[in-house]
């Protein structure tokens, strides 16, 4: 369900701080969306996920963290939340990564706006975004200012260029995940 506030009760917002249920809210343009908690599910493969990126991102002097704001430079009334985002220490304040990043990873949830965020991560120049839904891999590179999908190899894999990471769908909708340290299930 969708809906409209015109003026949200202070009682509202102190209350989902307090509940820690804002965590993941974020402003787009001076609009609050209130994103609900995510799945039991989605913080799992979430969380396997960001294990992952962590290793490989400082390998490469990148830094990679789970649900991190992603902030317009020198704006703080449009920023985002993604799941997973990887990027250059330089890019990240104290209030989470300002301007760009390397790539951002979307899961999925019913009814959520991870499509609806591409044209604010071109905006921030965010170079790869991957979107996962169940087992579906959605991968997109940033090319002249938009996303370009990025199709997988022979054998189903997806590669990133940020850090050496390739996804492809597996069976009982999940996905695999290889690196130079293995092959993982998220």
């Amino acid at each position: 369900m969708k809906a409209i506030l015109l003026d949200v009760p202070q009682s509202l917002l102190d209350a989902r701080h307090r509940l820690g249920h804002d965590r993941s809210d974020e402003m787009w343009d001076g609009v609050l969306h209130m994103v609900p908690p995510a799945s039991g599910e989605h913080q799992e493969r979430g969380s396997a996920l960001i294990a992952i990126l962590r290793t490989l991102a400082k390998r490469v002097g990148l830094q990679a963290t789970y649900e991190t704001g992603l902030f317009e430079r020198g704006r703080d009334d449009n920023y985002r939340v993604p799941d997973n985002v990887v990027s250059r220490p330089e890019h990240r304040p104290s209030r989470g990564v300002e301007g760009r990043a390397e790539l951002v990873v979307e899961f999925r949830s019913p009814n959520d706006e991870s499509y609806e965020k591409l044209p604010f991560y071109a905006l921030l120049d965010v170079e790869e975004v991957v979107i996962l839904d169940g087992s579906s891999i959605d991968l997109r590179c940033l090319v002249e200012g938009s996303y370009e999908p990025v199709l997988p190899d022979d054998a189903g894999w997806f590669h990133l260029t940020c850090v050496p990471l390739a996804l492809r769908s597996a069976n009982d909708g999940l996905i695999e995940a290889r690196s130079n340290t293995g092959t993982e299930l998220l």
